[in-house]
């Protein structure tokens, strides 16, 4: 049996569905806007946990490979309070593979292996319905219709509205985030602070998470509650002028803290977006969605894990399920509305204490999570 599948997006979500469904002998069309895979920055490193992301590898058959390329260490945390007193260092045994880091770009290869994807093909709508199968409507004028579509391509996607009206909404907190490259020569005494894995402060409506990746590269990410106007009259590109301004928003943090973002190469600002927590729509015939598309949510770690499971699922479901591929895909939806549910609650709730006004909440979260 040979559906017609394309999968919008070549994420963790669309490439882990491609992968299993390419394990099982199923070719799917991998539609990317991209015009190649180095068109932009993939972003810092992801954890991939034992339940979530690393059962999605293992399903892919690619979880020797993954493991090779992880690092454990970089599941190590330190958080500090403003004044640069460290409230607590966690490293974890030599032996703790729970959440081990990986590049998102080195996941990406992983993933891609022997997969062909179809770069330069932005998708601008989704129709189902029609007599011959999905519709899809690419940005050059084509047109081409396949059984099933998979719209893995974020939180702006472009299949989701063939599913659902929502569109995601904006949290009140805003993100900013620079680099440092080449740390541990260039900058030592900020790669002590860092350590291994990552160094997080928190303030009031503000944070600030300095993330090791590797290559001694480093991601900054500043976290702060504004209006999402907040940059009025400051050119964004300008990176002199928003250095200053993270600096005095940040004014009074102890000073290797903001050597952090004195030293930092360029600025990206990304305010952050979701989807309601209990997102879902009514079952649409040939039309589904993965990650970010289905249910955007706070980024604490969980949306990447969840995208790679999902993709490796609904591939499972198609290829080794009943031979009706709706009611293989009708299932699999149902299933990944509740669980998705379930981490939306949590990570919504985990924004609200890691940029809240009263800083000791985060560190009670990190309690609970990872305790001391």
């Amino acid at each position: 049996m040979r559906h017609r599948i394309a999968v919008v997006g070549s994420g963790p979500a669309g490439l882990a569905f491609t992968r299993v469904l390419h394990r099982h002998g199923h070719p799917a069309a991998v539609l990317e806007r991209d015009p190649g895979p180095d068109a932009r920055p993939l972003g810092g490193t992801l954890d991939l946990h034992e339940g979530l992301g690393q059962l999605a590898l293992d399903k892919a058959g690619l979880l020797a490979e993954f493991q090779e390329l992880s690092r454990p260490e970089g599941q190590a945390m330190r958080i500090l309070d403003t004044d640069g007193t460290v409230l607590r260092d966690w490293r974890p045994r030599p032996d703790d593979r729970a959440n081990p880091e990986i590049d998102r770009g080195q996941l990406r290869d992983l993933l891609l292996g022997p997969l062909d994807i179809q770069w330069g093909q932005g998708v601008t709508q989704v129709v189902p319905g029609a007599r011959d199968g999905v519709r899809v409507h690419f940005a050059d004028g084509r047109q081409e219709t396949f059984d099933l579509v998979v719209g893995a391509d974020g939180a702006w996607s472009r299949v989701r509205p063939a599913v659902s009206s929502v569109t995601p909404h904006y949290t009140g907190v805003t993100s900013v985030e620079t680099s440092l490259d080449d740390v541990d020569t260039r900058h030592p005494d900020l790669a002590r602070l860092i350590g291994d894995g990552s160094v997080a402060v928190y303030g009031v409506n503000r944070s600030l998470v300095a993330q090791r990746n590797s290559g001694g590269h480093v991601k900054v990410y500043t976290k702060f509650r504004a209006p999402l106007d907040w940059h009025a009259g400051l050119d964004l590109a300008d990176v002199e002028a928003v250095r200053s301004s993270l600096l005095t928003l940040f004014d009074g943090w102890a000073a290797p803290v903001l050597d952090l973002l004195r030293h930092g190469t360029a600025f990206v600002h990304r305010p952050l977006y979701v989807l309601p927590v209990s997102h879902s729509w009514t079952h649409v015939p040939g039309v589904t969605l993965l990650g970010d598309a289905a249910h955007l949510m706070p980024p604490l770690g969980v949306g990447a894990n969840l995208a790679l499971l999902e993709g490796a699922e609904l591939a499972e479901s198609i290829a080794t399920g009943p031979e009706d591929l709706d009611e293989a895909v009708r299932a699999f939806e149902v299933r990944m509305w509740a669980r998705a549910g379930r981490w939306a609650k949590i990570t919504t709730a985990g924004l609200e204490r890691l940029v809240s006004p009263d800083p000791a909440e985060a560190l009670a979260l990190f309690d609970q999570v990872q305790p001391s």
